[in-house]
Order: structure tokens, then sequence, then C-alpha cells
């Protein structure tokens, strides 16, 4: 393995574009089947964690004796992890979460308030148009299709919902020390 394909996947991880569409991918879901706010960060670190993660994505869908054969997982996605996240105390988590929020707000395609104790986000039309726009690429085709996927099995769920669900089925999360990279 060369240094620059070494340096060219870093690179990649430390975009923060990836990882926006990504997120947008997944609110777009949750306002076009319910046409609620994403209800809590966490939530959306339990979703994501199922995008990021495709082994885990099958894993799930399996344990809910659903089809895995749409999701398109190929075969260096079984074995490759290359988005870093780590045990937090309620699951899976990435430390660039707020972040990524913020850019997303201050792009002017999402908006975010505190309701409660909890943060919701949602798509302005101009988040919807961009989320269009990544829909119809085949570039984020795969992505675009597990969001769905992912909405229909668990995206309906409350996050404590999610967070056991995920527990039940990782159950060697728990086991891992808060902080600790997750490598499944």
């Amino acid at each position: 393995m060369s240094m620059r394909l070494i340096k060219a996947v870093a690179a990649t991880e430390n975009a923060d574009e990836l990882h926006l569409a990504r997120l947008l991918l997944l609110l777009g879901e949750s306002d076009q089947r319910s046409g609620k706010t994403m209800a809590g960060i966490m939530k959306l670190a339990k979703l994501d964690f199922l995008l990021r993660y495709p082994n885990c994505l099958e894993r799930l869908l399996l344990a809910k004796n659903k089809s895995v054969k749409k999701a398109n997982i190929q075969p260096h996605e079984r074995t490759s992890i290359e988005s870093k996240m780590v045990r937090f105390r309620y699951g899976p988590w990435d430390t660039r979460y707020r972040r990524w929020i913020g850019l997303l707000v201050a792009k002017g395609v999402v908006i975010a308030y505190v309701k409660g104790r909890t943060v919701h986000i949602d798509l302005t039309d101009a988040g919807r148009g961009l989320v269009a726009q990544l829909s119809a690429s085949p570039a984020f085709a795969d992505m675009r299709t597990r969001s769905s996927m992912i909405y229909q099995a668990v995206g309906s769920m409350p996050a404590t919902a999610l967070k056991n669900l995920i527990y039940e089925v990782f159950p060697e999360i728990i086991d891992m020390k808060w902080g600790e990279n997750i490598a499944l």
C-alpha cells in the first residue's frame, strides 16, 4: 500500500463533505417518511452508525429478519472500516456530530433547535433540494438506498429503543470502554 493511498483515505475521512452528505440523506429519509424533525443527535448518530458501517447494517437487518440484498454491500465494505466511531455512554458516537450539524445550519440546509432537552434537526427547503440532488447522483445510490432501508427498519424507533436494539444486535459494544474505537 502506498503512502499516497493512505493520505488519500485520511483526507477523505477528515473531509466534512462526505459526512454532511451522509447525514443529509438520513435527514431526508426522516423528512420524507414522517414529515418530522430528527429528534436527537444521539438518534442521528445511531442511524448514521448503520449507514457508515454496512457490515453492521447487514447484521441488524438479518436480526430483524429483513432482506439485505438491496443494501448491495460490497466485499471490501465487509472488512474495511474507514470512518472512526467510538463507544460512548449511549452507543456509537463520533465527536464531530455537533460540528457537522453546525456546518449544515451555517449552509442553510437544516435548522436545529432545542425543545425540552432534545436537539431537533429539520431540513430547510434548500436542504430538501440538496437531498434530491444527492439522491439523484449515481455516486450516492448505495448510500441513499441504505438510508431508506435503515429508516424503514428502525427509523421510527425512539432513541432509547434504538440504543437497546443496537446493544442487543452488537453486544460486543457493551463491553467496550467509553472512548474506545469501534471496529466491528
